[in-house]
């Protein structure tokens, strides 16, 4: 693997176009957004947005596509967020000047060296795998096993993370991070300075607001992680370098690692305070101390799923009573990780089974209500339904499809779950019509539904970029009506990374 920070500003520009790079998470596998950020490329070469507008995009409501996943099944939804094309090249290309570039490595580095160890670079493959692969590897690599080592120096560890981090970042701290707070404060006003003007990309995505970034691609991860550096930075000139404690981030995530309760908690009141310069703010429900540092290290649902890691195939011998195991689990630790990494891992299980069970409609019942539970496990769940309802006859398959999705229909505002449903419905072996109101859902079906506010641009080359039609490179209803391992891969490998 490579760090980003080691990449050319060349190599760097070709890195945030790729399409995995655009929209970091889990779409099947007839959605690609490359043909479209290639093409918007191409039509603004190395330019800014502002040379193909006819009005001011931050004047104007949904410039971004948002789409919702909800996290427990009821009132908690993550908003995910497609950068409108034309401001995220135009983003990519300002970046990636060379000048610009060598600016923001070199404050970067700055960052580096004091009391908060950073664990969360960036980073992209260098070989066969993905960069998501690699990003996960360098996690357990640098997060995992070093909190176990500092078992050895250090008896109490304090985990704790920020809410709605990309939510809350407020952008003019953007500027600060790459200029100093004082020099940004002085030239707020100044258009030339690279803060403001990628605070004023980020703005004109978002209708003028300076509250929140984008969350779902790879470069509002890069630039969550300058302000992120730059709040590291303002820890060490409170802290000192670390003499008798450690803290390891990772994205908004803080391990600390010191000899008593008393010295944790000081320490957690400086992360705290200081976070709040940026907008951020600790999530206390999510703080938790352990006095043993081998077992804080590790999170509870990692731990419990390594326990449930063969899911009680000794004791628990058919698929319905390891679904129920898995379904139990998923009651206690709701869209964890460790709960999508087993998912997916029955999955890979049910894919192998040929047979007809007397107790499908159960098991096919049991799946669904996992899903329900952790909406962000219906990739895999989709996988498992789909294996499960192949082997059925053929007016059975008609009616367990009706009964999945009318379940999971009850999730309100979720067009993530909307796009898995629509994978599992739409191969012409189910052939079942499925309704949605979701854009890109809509786009699947063949209607022109756009997904960006395009009135601000007055380009017709980019206009024509931004057809929308591009993002299905394959016809839907051609796909196989089971979801193989291999499709929802960057699933898996995702569930390392929580």
């Amino acid at each position: 693997m490579k760090k980003l920070t080691e990449l050319t500003a060349t190599e760097a520009k070709a890195h945030f176009l790729k399409d995995t790079s655009y929209f970091n998470g889990d779409f099947p596998e007839y959605l690609n957004f490359g043909p479209i950020i290639t093409d918007v490329a191409a039509a603004l070469k190395d330019g800014h947005f502002s040379g193909v507008k006819s009005s001011n995009p931050d004047h104007l409501s949904d410039v971004n596509h948002i789409f919702l996943s909800n996290k427990d099944g009821r009132f908690a939804w993550r908003p995910l967020e497609l950068i409108h094309p034309v401001i995220y090249v135009s983003l990519v290309n300002l970046i990636c000047d060379e000048g610009n570039w060598k600016q923001i490595l070199a404050q970067l580095a700055s960052f580096e060296g004091g009391a908060v160890d950073c664990c969360s670079s960036l980073v992209m493959s260098v070989d066969d795998q993905s960069d998501q692969a690699a990003q996960i590897q360098s996690w357990w690599q640098q997060v995992e096993q070093s909190s176990l080592l500092h078992s050895l120096d250090f008896t109490h560890i304090l985990h704790t993370d920020v809410t709605d981090c990309y939510g809350s970042l407020y952008t003019h701290s953007i500027a600060w991070a790459l200029h100093g707070l004082e020099a940004a404060k002085k030239g707020k006003t100044d258009k030339k300075l690279l803060g403001n003007q990628i605070d004023g990309h980020i703005q004109a995505s978002r209708y003028g607001q300076t509250n929140g970034i984008p969350q779902g691609s790879v470069l509002m991860d890069f630039i969550a992680e300058i302000v992120l550096g730059y709040v590291d930075h303002l820890i060490t000139e409170e802290l000192g370098p670390p003499a008798d404690f450690r803290i390891l981030r990772y994205r908004d995530d803080y391990r600390i690692f010191t000899n008593s309760d008393e010295h944790a908690v000081r320490i957690l009141k400086v992360v705290s305070d200081t976070l709040r310069t940026v907008g951020m703010k600790l999530g206390v429900s999510k703080t938790v101390s352990a006095t043993n540092v081998i077992e804080g290290s590790i999170k509870p649902d990692k731990l419990a799923g390594i326990d449930l890691q063969d899911l009680g195939e000794a004791n628990a011998k058919t698929i319905q009573k390891q679904l129920m195991r898995l379904h139990a689990f998923g009651r206690r630790f709701p869209n964890s990780g460790a709960l999508k990494r087993l998912v997916g891992e029955m999955h890979t299980k049910i894919a192998k089974q040929k047979m007809t069970p007397d107790d499908l409609g159960v098991q096919v019942a049991i799946a669904t209500d996992i899903a329900m539970v952790s909406p962000g496990t219906f990739p895999a769940v989709a996988g498992i339904l789909s294996h499960l309802i192949s082997i059925a006859s053929q007016d059975e398959k008609e009616a367990l499809w009706g009964h999945v999705h009318k379940k999971m229909s009850r999730l309100p505002y979720n067009g993530y779950l909307e796009i898995w449903l629509q994978r599992v419905t739409k191969p012409k072996a189910v052939g079942l019509e499925f309704v949605s109101k979701e854009p890109i859902c809509q786009i699947v079906n063949g209607k022109p539904e756009p997904l960006w506010n395009n009135d601000w641009i007055g380009s017709k080359a980019v206009l024509k970029a931004l057809d929308v039609s591009k993002i299905v490179v394959a016809d839907a209803a051609d796909t196989k009506e089971t979801i193989e391992p291999e499709e929802i891969e960057l699933f898996i490998k995702n569930a390392w990374s929580y």
